[in-house]
Order: C-alpha cells, then structure tokens, then sequence
C-alpha cells in the first residue's frame, strides 16, 4: 500500500490543525485523510467555540433541561386540548 504524501503547504495545515485540536499530527492525519482538511477545521473550530460559550455561560444540569422540556411539552399539550374543544 502507498503511503500518503502531503505536500509541505499541506503538512503544515496538518500540524497547526493538531496544534489547535489539542492532539498530534500523526493522530490528527486520520481524520483529515477520512474528512478532509476543510470538514476538520470546521470541527476543530466548532468544538473550540462551544468550549468558549461553556466557559462563559457555563452549563445547565440534564435534569433540570429534561424537566423544563417536558413543562413545555405539557404545556403546549394543555393549548391543544383548549383549543380543540
């Protein structure tokens, strides 16, 4: 099996991906050989904004999501049956 080349334009988009991943370029080359350099970036940049959003908002527990989703579903249930009598 041939082994890949990157050019050196592209080994160094490889080793600032890594960089900013957090992770090395020799693990970061499999996921650009599956996703590409393009789709990986656009991760690594996604994951690096939610990290930055939950530093600053911070997070809310699952319960108290999963109990503010079922008053709402609750609540649009009541609306529904008001209306459909």
């Amino acid at each position: 099996m041939q082994q890949p080349f990157l050019t050196q334009a592209r080994q160094r988009r490889l080793i600032k991906l890594a960089r900013e991943a957090g992770r090395t370029p020799q693990s970061m080359l499999r996921f650009v050989l599956r996703d590409g350099f393009d789709q990986c970036e656009d991760d690594v940049q996604a994951a690096r904004t939610a990290e930055e959003e939950i530093s600053r908002s911070g997070t809310v527990a699952h319960q108290q999501v999963m109990n503010e989703a079922r008053a709402t579903i609750a609540s649009h249930a009541r609306a529904q049956r008001r209306q459909a009598a």
